[in-house]
């Protein structure tokens, strides 16, 4: 069982939404240490400035597409820090474009913010966690993760990706004292609809239906906490969308036929 108790976690995409909601939970549950990142360090100093204990947290500002300074920004956050008991990767975007109208550079920015920042920083904390033994990776992903739906479609491979990564590392990790969590929210109220890209790149502006009617975030923020306390491999968090995965799973023409006419924005 992982503890939040005393322990300093990491939370990227925390000046918003979920990231932000599980700040406020993790704070709550007793953690010792928040470090707060995203690319808006005037949004995470605010988040920060409204924490109960806000002078025990840090502000790192980070940029996921940025991968390749990731790693070095991994390693000044635990030397400086860390250690680092948990990371949360909560920071990510998505995409409301027909695949056959969507420029490749959305593809890429998608799959480098949503799939390989969350692969860098991991690669960069796996190696210190395994030498103390000790450790909790947690994604989120989301119910897309696990199926596809239109005008997600660059977002889909890059949840789909992040599966594949983390059941093999938590596979790798079986024996050892680090755990790896998958956590999959179907609509919750944020603002990434608002963010969501375009098939030119730019954000959409504007909120879709299905998460305005969304779960609350911070009830998704408690369903994170109880799926790191008990070492969940995967969890999922959702209303009526959740059909999807069963159908998915357990009917897939049957699913093939219904997913292309249900309302997915």
């Amino acid at each position: 069982m992982t503890s939040l108790n005393h322990a300093t976690i990491w939370i990227t995409g925390a000046s918003s939404g979920i990231g932000e909601a599980f700040a406020r939970e993790a704070e709550a549950a007793g953690a010792t240490r928040l470090i707060l990142s995203a690319r808006r360090e005037d949004a995470l100093e605010q988040v920060r400035a409204g924490m109960q204990r806000p002078d025990d947290h840090r502000v790192v500002q980070l940029d996921l597409a940025d991968t390749d300074a990731l790693g070095p920004l991994a390693e000044q956050v635990w030397h400086e820090h860390g250690p680092i008991d948990i990371i949360v990767h909560s920071g990510g975007i998505t995409q409301r474009s027909l695949a056959k109208d969507t420029t490749f550079d959305v593809y890429r920015r998608i799959i480098d913010v949503d799939f390989l920042g969350t692969v860098a920083l991991t690669q960069a904390l796996l190696p210190h966690m395994l030498e103390r033994d000790h450790g909790h990776i947690v994604m989120i992903s989301s119910l897309v993760g696990k199926f596809g739906t239109p005008l997600r479609s660059a977002y889909a491979a890059a949840k789909h990706a992040l599966h594949g990564y983390a059941d093999a590392v938590r596979a790798e990790l079986a024996d050892t004292g680090v755990h790896v969590t998958v956590f999959c929210p179907g609509f919750i109220r944020t603002n990434i609809s608002v963010n969501a890209l375009l098939e030119d790149g730019t954000p959409q502006g504007r909120d879709d239906p299905a998460i305005i009617n969304g779960k609350d975030p911070a009830d998704c923020a408690r369903a994170i906490r109880k799926a790191i306390e008990k070492n969940r491999g995967e969890a999922y968090f959702a209303g009526k969308e959740m059909l999807g995965v069963y159908l998915k799973r357990f009917t897939p023409r049957l699913f093939e036929k219904i997913i292309p006419r249900l309302p997915v924005r």
